[in-house]
């Protein structure tokens, strides 16, 4: 796996870039918001490992105009820990987050989570078609209305699971025990806002959704014949 750091703290990023080295990753250096965005447009990167501190460039913004171009995996490294900057985090298109300080063998579970997810997918080659919503399994790419809509790794996930069982109501348990490995606590909102990120890359309508149902008390419901229009 290709691996672009992003960080101004250059001590900290030449150290995360030798141990990933050394676990065996291609792994390259910016330190700045704008040297990053040119080595991703002029690299072949799987992962961006992203500060959000940056001095020139917000690091919500640079994972924004990164996701206007690009479905990399982005894996947000941040000194705030609310539950606020961690939920916009992912709401702006991030995979997954670690907070500072981070244990080198934490982060590596992390990116190897993430190696896993995009291993599996490019073994997998189904395709489903649902009226004028297009799933391509192994390239992680879905088309609608012929026009190629572009998700995250999770939620392309999402989707493509809850798509594979179409018609069928999906515990919000099982969702989590199959897309974020671990059982639901009650409070946990990555699988909600997942899905709010794909009613509107998918243009339901967010206040009375028709295409991706909630079923209340029940899970979540793909509508097959809701993608005609």
């Amino acid at each position: 796996m290709n691996i672009l750091i992003i960080d101004d703290d250059k001590q900290l990023a030449n150290l995360t870039a030798n141990y990933l080295s050394n676990q065996g990753f291609a792994v390259e250096c910016a330190y700045d918001g704008h040297d990053g965005l040119n080595k991703l447009a002029l690299g072949q990167h799987q992962l961006v490992i992203l500060d959000l501190m940056l001095p020139d460039i917000d690091g919500y913004d640079i994972c924004k105009k990164i996701r206007q171009s690009s479905d990399v995996s982005i894996l947000m490294l941040t000194a705030r820990t609310s539950d606020f900057d961690q939920v916009l985090g992912l709401e702006v298109g991030a995979d997954d987050y670690v907070t500072k300080p981070v244990e080198p063998r934490v982060l590596l579970a992390r990116i190897n989570a993430i190696s896993r997810r995009m291993s599996q997918s490019s073994k997998e080659s189904d395709s489903l078609s649902f009226g004028k919503l297009k799933l391509e399994k192994n390239a992680q790419r879905v088309w609608y209305n012929n026009e190629q809509i572009m998700l995250t790794s999770n939620e392309f996930e999402l989707l493509y699971f809850l798509a594979f069982k179409a018609g069928t109501i999906i515990p919000r348990d099982e969702l989590f025990l199959q897309l974020v490995g671990r059982e639901y606590d009650g409070l946990d909102r990555t699988i909600d806002l997942r899905i709010s990120n794909l009613r509107k890359k998918l243009n339901d309508n967010t206040n009375e959704p028709f295409r991706i149902k909630t079923i209340w008390g029940k899970g979540y419901l793909f509508v097959a014949d809701a993608w005609n229009d």
